[in-house]
């Protein structure tokens, strides 16, 4: 039997990488660029996805079980090699911190990340996080490893899944990291985004990337973000939330309210070759949080908002005694970068919205996706000169 067999009889599906999960695939759901929105005036990478970093790896597992288990798994690899033999230097910046980020206090004490940043549902934080220090232990020359710290986020998908029920096992964690990969990244309802949802519509996972001119460095920026926020849908500065509005459905079961929409979380992961150290990656991970308001971010109380971010370029050996003297950009060669981040942020919220598919979940809740033809109607009015 195929995979999208077992889709259409909605059994049990666990994909790597993202395997859609609704049993009817619709027709194709572009990205940001099929649609003529490029913010920013930088050139993604060539998959314009976080994998455009050299070495940085995603993989996922999209959970997907009876009606009422929709969840998942992403997780991102700095590099391909013994991650905690061989630290980045990384960052953390909290907007809101109503949210679970497990490690950032030693990232903020070291500017080092030691495992990859694995993202999941809200309580599959502590499963995960074993999950991943276990994996750490078993990779080849760490025998002798008596601590690691694990970098795991979450946002809460229990409009949708069965959160309850502790679906995400640590196969799955497992599954995700050792079938990460190079390359493009599957986007909307997937892995860690099977659940979420964004300015009331289906959000999930996006990415997206930029390359820098040489005269600005040359480098190499990804970001990858789990959309679960509320706010006013703004899309290339366009205020969609006034002319399209979700369907504001409840419960067929127990008429439960609405979701407040309004709340949420959103993580975002910004990877980088510039050579940063964890001061200057911490003002780069602020800058993220320009370009989800760009996109119509209210920042609620109830919205737990993390940016990690890390340098491939800049190496921390465990246990050496002395670190190599590093090159660092100047300060003035940062904002290029900063413009980058804010940018590429800004796209991969929107494809994680344009990408994501209706889902069907927890006791007869739906998250429909954001209509592409009704909003590309919104957005060429937009564009149009005005006749007055």
């Amino acid at each position: 039997m195929t995979a999208r067999m077992l889709l259409a009889i909605a059994v049990a599906v666990i994909s790597t990488p993202g395997l859609l999960a609704q049993q009817p695939e619709p027709s194709h759901r572009p990205r940001a660029r099929e649609l003529g929105i490029h913010p920013g005036i930088y050139d993604p990478g060539p998959n314009n996805a976080i994998t455009d970093v050299p070495g940085v790896q995603v993989g996922q597992v999209t959970i997907v079980k009876g009606e009422n288990v929709r969840t998942g798994v992403t997780a991102v690899l700095p590099h391909a090699g013994n991650i905690f033999q061989d630290k980045v230097a990384g960052a953390i910046f909290v907007f809101n911190a109503f949210g679970k980020l497990v490690g950032s206090t030693q990232v903020i004490e070291l500017g080092q990340i030691e495992t990859p940043i694995v993202l999941t549902n809200t309580l599959s934080v502590g499963e995960a996080s074993t999950a991943l220090v276990s994996w750490t232990l078993a990779q080849p020359g760490n025998e002798d490893v008596l601590s690691v710290n694990p970098v795991v986020g979450e946002t809460n998908d229990g409009w949708l899944n069965n959160i309850r029920g502790f679906h995400v096992g640590a196969e799955d964690i497992k599954r995700a990291l050792d079938e990460a990969r190079s390359g493009p990244v599957e986007e909307g309802s997937v892995g860690a985004g099977q659940g979420t949802i964004a300015f009331g519509w289906k959000g999930g996972i996006g990415t997206s990337s930029r390359h820098l001119p040489e005269k600005a460095g040359g480098f190499m920026i990804g970001v990858l973000v789990q959309t679960n926020f509320g706010g006013r849908l703004t899309i290339a500065g366009v205020p969609v939330w006034e002319k399209l509005k979700p369907t504001h459905a409840t419960s067929r079961r127990s008429k439960s309210p609405v979701r407040n929409e309004a709340d949420g979380s959103c993580m975002i992961i910004i990877a980088t070759d510039a050579p940063l150290d964890a001061r200057q990656l911490r003002r780069l991970a602020a800058r993220a949080f320009l370009g989800m308001g760009r996109s119509g971010s209210t920042g609620s109380n109830g919205s737990g908002d993390f940016a990690v971010a890390f340098s491939t370029t800049n190496r921390i050996a465990f246990n050496a005694a002395r670190t190599p003297a590093i090159s660092l950009l100047g300060e003035d060669a940062l904002s290029p970068l900063f413009e980058a981040a804010i940018d590429a942020t800004e796209e991969a919220i929107d494809n994680s919205l344009l990408k994501a598919q209706t889902v069907h979940g927890r006791d007869g809740h739906v998250a429909d996706a954001i209509p592409i033809d009704r909003l590309r109607e919104i957005l060429g009015a937009a564009a149009r000169p005005s006749s007055h």
